[in-house]
Parts: C-alpha cells; structure tokens; sequence
C-alpha cells in the first residue's frame, strides 16, 4: 500500500459512509476496518499495520451504538468496543516505520456535563459524571495513552450530527410527521438502585424542553477533518459542534416548520420513557442538557458552512 492513504477504523455507519465517499471522491485511497463489510477484519492485527504504515490519517470511529438500553451487557460492549479498537489503531502506528502524521478518533460532546447555565468550551468546559460520560473519558484515555511522537492525535468531541440519510434528524422528522413533533419535557421518573449505582439513572433537569440541543451538519464534519488535516497546533480535545446551538422545543418546533406538521404534542417525560422502553433506548439521549461551543475550531479559522440550525434542517429536510 502506498500514496495517500486514509484508514477508516469503523466505517460501516452513517458516519463512517459519509468519510469514505469523501475521501475517496478526493482521489485518496481508502482503506476501512470493521467487523462486517470493510477491507480489514479487527482481529487482523498484520493488515492494520500494513495499512496504518504511511498512511496519511487514520480516523478511529469504531464502537458499539450507545442508541440502546444500558444494561449490563451493553454497558460492557460500549465500553469494550470504543477500547480494544482503539488500542488496536495505537499499536498499530506504534510499530510503524511510517506513523500517520494525524489520528482523529472520536470522542462525545456527552463528555461535559449537564449544562443549561452556561456554554462548555475546551478551555472552560466541566466534565460530567455518570455512565456516558465515563465511557468518553475512557475512550480518550485510551487515544492518548503512550508516546506517539511522530503523531498528532485529536479527540474529536462530537455534537449531535445531522444528515439526511442518517442520525437521528430522520428519526426527528418521523415524529414530527405523526403528530409527536412537541416540545420533549423532562420530569420526574422512579429509577432503580442498580441503574444509580451504573450511573445510568437521568435524574431530573432542565425543564420546560429547554435543555440545550448542540448539533453539527455532516457537511460540517467532513469541513473539520480537512481543517484538521491543514492545522497542524490543532491536539487534544476539539469540539465538533456548530456555533448556534438551540434549545430542544425549538430544534422542535423548526423540524415541524420543514415537514409541514400542524399538530403536534409534547412529550412528557413519562411518555419518553415509554418510547424508548420499547424502541430499545435511553431518554438521556434527549433530555441531557448538551450546551457546547466549538472554540478551539474557531479560534483556528475554521468557517462553519452550515453555522445555524435553520440553514442546516434548509438543506436536510427541504
């Protein structure tokens, strides 16, 4: 393997499509790892050094879909998937005659806490507590453990991230379509001692559908792995989030505006746990409160082509 090469370490989600068509659209040789459907099986420790040897980036995206109940079992895969995939990349380019010069791997914006007073940046955001949260900082603990000189490593913080063909925006407008469009209110719900001793138990937060909707346009994270690529201070932590973060009722009230629904109704907590009982999810997913700003990319010059919430539900729903 040789020339410019990008390995996709995770490639089968909606993400992970969005990545490989663009780089390949750029001429640049792909090349993915992946439990099904990729160039290169996780167990196949000689290919990923082989491919991760003069490899112009490597791109961690691999784990376990946390859109699910967190039961033990689940817990344990989430926790399992993000660590040996990425220790497996790290070795990878430890033994490497020819490191990558940049390793992005993904991080969560779900890092910080619950926040509805003020903004978390890099520099002044608070990490939270609780079962997502310690997945995130383990999964970065994981990216930064070791000497890798010959290589820059990022923890691309991640917001919720938009598409049409993909994430949750599809799953947002389906509800809007029915009827079940309204403001998501959070409230009091009974939770057991195992789920506060696991840390899965959402207490109650921000009400009133309030809580803090931090977002970016897939558009927008394809735009930061190449400013990423450009920027060589850029290290560390980074936070992959559009500048016009919105409150839930009103990412509501616009994706009900794009799809033409003229009824809707909130959804009260009761009802959300109800919903996600049966879909196989967690209401923490919707009602954590997730207030982030993308300092250090600003800073850096990055220019947002889709900064606000309008312009991106514009070009993904209509």
């Amino acid at each position: 393997m040789s020339g410019d090469r990008v390995v996709l370490g995770g490639a089968s989600g909606f993400m992970g499509r969005a990545l490989r068509a663009h780089y390949a659209a750029a001429g640049r040789e792909v090349v993915t790892i992946g439990r099904t459907g990729a160039d290169l099986a996780w167990a196949d420790a000689a290919g990923i050094a082989d491919a991760v040897d003069g490899a112009s980036l490597v791109v961690g995206l691999a784990g376990k879909s946390v859109n699910c109940r967190y039961t033990e079992r689940n817990r344990d895969e989430i926790f399992a998937s993000r660590l040996t995939t990425t220790r497996a990349l790290r070795t990878a380019i430890a033994e490497a005659d020819a490191p990558p010069p940049l390793w992005v791997n993904s991080s969560t914006a779900t890092i910080y806490r619950h926040a509805d007073d003020r903004p978390m940046t890099e520099s002044a955001g608070d990490l939270g507590s609780g079962f997502s949260v310690e997945v995130a900082k383990a999964w970065e603990r994981e990216l930064f453990a070791a000497d890798l000189p010959a290589t820059r490593r990022v923890a691309l913080r991640s917001a919720i991230v938009l598409g049409r063909d993909g994430g949750v925006l599809p799953e947002l407008a389906g509800l809007a379509r029915v009827g079940l469009g309204g403001p998501q209110l959070d409230g009091w719900w009974p939770v057991s001692r195992g789920r506060v001793r696991a840390g899965t138990a959402h207490r109650p937060g921000t009400r009133g559908g309030r809580q803090r909707f931090s977002w970016v346009h897939i558009a927008d994270v394809l735009g930061i792995l190449d400013h990423l690529e450009r920027t060589t201070e850029l290290t560390g932590p980074v936070n992959a989030s559009a500048p016009g973060p919105v409150e839930s009722r009103d990412l509501m009230a616009a994706v009900r505006r794009r799809v033409g629904a003229r009824v809707s109704f909130p959804m009260p907590r009761w009802m959300l746990e109800m919903g996600a009982l049966a879909r196989g999810t967690e209401t923490e997913l919707i009602l954590k409160s997730r207030w982030v700003l993308p300092e250090r990319l600003v800073a850096s010059g990055y220019t947002f082509a889709f900064p606000t919430l309008g312009a991106a539900l514009d070009d993904l729903l209509t």
